[in-house]
Parts: C-alpha cells; structure tokens; sequence
C-alpha cells in the first residue's frame, strides 16, 4: 500500500508540474495570455507541496526519484497534448529513468 500511496503522488506531482511548465509556456511562448502562465505558476506551486507527502523523509532521495518520474511523464504530454512522437530513443531513457527512480525509491533498505 506503501508503494502505492508514493507512486499516486508521484503521479499528482508531475501533472502539477508539467502541467504548470506547459501552461507558462502556452501563456508566455504561444501568447494565450498572463492567465495561462498565472495557471501554471500556481500548478507549479501546489507541485512544491506534494513531494512532502511522501513516506520518505529524505528530501534528495524523493527529488532524485521524482526525476525519472518527470523525463516519463513529461514525454507522456508531449504526445498527449503536442501530438509529439516519441522515438525508441525516447521510449527507452524513458524506461531506464523509471527503472532508475524505482531503485532510488523503493529498493529494500535496512534501517
């Protein structure tokens, strides 16, 4: 259940901040407008706050392990929301950052 809880809020965290990176850029870079980045610079806040959540109370591990969550899913929106495709290039370092974040995070440790 442990894993669980941790992998859900991993998942929250990075639609928080892909999500907010994206809305900066539609708002600044394809000039939607101030309330886009607004969005997004909120949705990057509310991001800085559920990493505290996580069971481990070791800020660089969960920060580190959050980063192969972020290379996946960033490259998750991109094809969801920019029609991007990634190659097997991108599908693979995709794959080793999750494998990655998965030993960071959860491999048995004593103590």
């Amino acid at each position: 259940m442990l894993i669980l809880r941790s992998a859900a809020l991993f998942v929250l965290a990075a639609v928080l901040e892909i999500g907010g990176a994206w809305l900066v850029w539609q708002g600044i870079r394809e000039h939607r407008g101030w309330m886009w980045a607004a969005g997004g610079v909120l949705a990057l806040g509310a991001y800085g706050f559920v990493a505290t959540f996580q069971p481990d109370a070791h800020f660089g591990r969960v920060l580190a392990a959050y980063g192969g969550i972020f290379v996946a899913g960033s490259i998750l929106w991109g094809v969801v929301a920019d029609g991007y495709r990634p190659d097997r290039y991108d599908i693979t370092g995709a794959l080793v950052c999750l494998a990655g974040m998965a030993v960071i995070m959860w491999a048995p440790r004593n103590g």
